[in-house]
């Protein structure tokens, strides 16, 4: 099942996008397949919650995981972190994401 995602890119455009929730992939690499960030600024680490360089913000009240300590901790000592941040890569794509829109943090 494909659900949707709202997710505005770094020059304030947003994009509605489809998203398969049966592949195992994550925001992060949604972004990179869409090409929504350029090359070599989004998921520089590989989705290992090394980097931040996929942390963007969550603009509505759809549910998402708890934060696990390595995201925790990689926030912690982020740029442009507030309180709605999480890192795309950590979000993987489920049923329960149908909705969800997001706003790419800035480069840091």
């Amino acid at each position: 099942m494909d659900i949707t995602l709202h997710i505005t890119d770094r020059e304030g455009v947003t994009h509605s996008v489809q998203a398969p929730t049966d592949m195992n992939m994550n925001v992060m690499e949604l972004v990179r397949a869409y090409e929504l960030a350029p090359e070599g600024t989004i998921g520089i680490c590989g989705g290992m919650a090394m980097c931040a360089s996929c942390q963007c913000y969550v603009l509505n009240d759809v549910v998402l995981p708890e934060k696990n300590p390595d995201e925790e901790a990689m926030l912690w000592e982020a740029f442009n972190v507030q309180d709605n941040s999480r890192l795309g890569c950590q979000i993987h794509l489920t049923e329960d994401l149908d909705g969800l829109a997001i706003a790419l943090a800035p480069e840091a």
